[in-house]
């Protein structure tokens, strides 16, 4: 760390698009506000994405399906060029774990984004023969990276996997002091788009809500639901805005009626909170949720919405036009999850302390190796 209390972050990721909330608007954020100097790489040409200004930044290859090694290739020959020019090197994909292999530095930290073994289930370029043995080398290599690395969580259930204990650094939103009122005829989805992200059940519930009210779709279509989106877009049963900035989107998504998240029964995403359910409550929005137990323990808790079945549309677009035309209740759910997230879940208080951690860290490593 620098003399005036500045510590120099490399940040990576080879999976992720550069704009990632948790990546770029949490942390990077985070670091940036607090003074830090940040070095970002990542894939900016292959996501088409314009590198950020006020940071340094590297461009790397993308590593998607199975083509995977040019980008390793290329994060192993960064890691080993720029490391040592910061006090941290935080890796966002376990991938890079490998890329880290036999590197010289005092502190790299791997940010735990999902459930890794857990969501192979979903990657459709892996064949499923092939899937029990790469479950078994996840597993393996997290168990290493443990011993070797420090450990951040995105959730606090993912300890399971894990020996020893790692702080969690939760995928909480900022929390305006004042959002406007849920008042608008109109339901939002906000996160990326596929069917196990319930992208076709969305699809039914505009179809069978568009006469009355409006549904509007933010995020990137994987393969399988693009087309499908498009069509309904055309057809008037939703507005898909496709990838907006998580910024724009926030703003985008203030004063609406309903927020939905229709995810269904996943292994990944049993342990996980759908960071847009936090989204939602922040801007004051009632939720409409399938019971995946994290998303319905802090609905329930919070008295903030209404929990459906999964993969059943016809329930999920009944309970949006009960909140659409019910003021009163809409009203008081949506006051009673901003209430909540602000005292409970709230980016401006764990992003200073994310900081802080990694600052204590630095600090500890810089005492080992004198």
């Amino acid at each position: 760390m620098s003399t005036d209390g500045r510590a120099r972050i490399l940040v990576m990721t080879v999976v992720h698009d550069p704009r990632d909330a948790r990546i770029f608007q949490r942390e990077i954020r985070a670091l940036t506000t607090a003074g830090d100097r940040v070095t970002f790489a990542a894939p900016f040409s292959d996501y088409g994405v314009q590198p950020p200004s006020g940071i340094d930044t590297v461009d790397l290859p993308r590593a998607v399906g199975r083509r995977r090694t040019a980008a390793l290739r290329e994060a192993r020959s960064a890691l080993r060029r720029l490391a040592l020019q910061h006090d941290v090197v935080l890796l966002h994909d376990p991938e890079l774990l490998v890329a880290a292999v036999g590197l010289d530095h005092p502190l790299v930290v791997w940010d735990v984004h999902e459930d890794t073994a857990a969501a192979l289930s979903l990657k459709a370029w892996l064949p499923e023969q092939l899937r029990p043995i790469v479950r078994s080398g996840v597993e393996s290599l997290e168990h290493r990276a443990e011993r070797t690395h420090r450990l951040l969580l995105a959730e606090s259930d993912y300890a399971e996997r894990f020996e020893l204990v790692h702080p969690v650094v939760p995928n909480t939103s900022p929390v305006p002091p004042n959002v406007p009122a849920p008042d608008a005829r109109r339901a939002v989805y906000l996160g990326r788009v596929s069917v196990e992200r319930g992208g076709l059940d969305l699809i039914e519930v505009g179809r069978r809500i568009h006469q009355s009210a409006e549904l509007v779709v933010i995020g990137p279509a994987d393969a399988a639901t693009a087309e499908p989106l498009a069509v309904a877009h055309a057809a008037g049963w939703i507005r898909y805005e496709g990838f907006v900035d998580n910024d724009r989107a926030l703003e985008l998504i203030q004063g609406s009626g309903v927020g939905l998240s229709l995810l269904h029964d996943q292994p990944n995403y049993r342990h996980s909170m759908p960071t847009k359910v936090v989204e939602y409550m922040a801007r004051g929005i009632p939720v409409v949720t399938t019971p995946l137990p994290r998303a319905r323990a802090l609905v329930e808790e919070a008295a903030s919405g209404v929990i459906v079945p999964f993969n059943d549309p016809a329930v999920a677009a009944d309970a949006v036009l009960a909140l659409l035309d019910d003021d009163g209740r809409r009203r008081q759910m949506g006051a009673a999850g901003h209430d909540y997230v602000r005292a409970n879940a709230n980016w401006d208080v764990d992003g200073p302390a994310f900081v802080a951690l990694l600052h204590r860290w630095i600090g500890e490593a810089n005492r080992t190796a004198r």
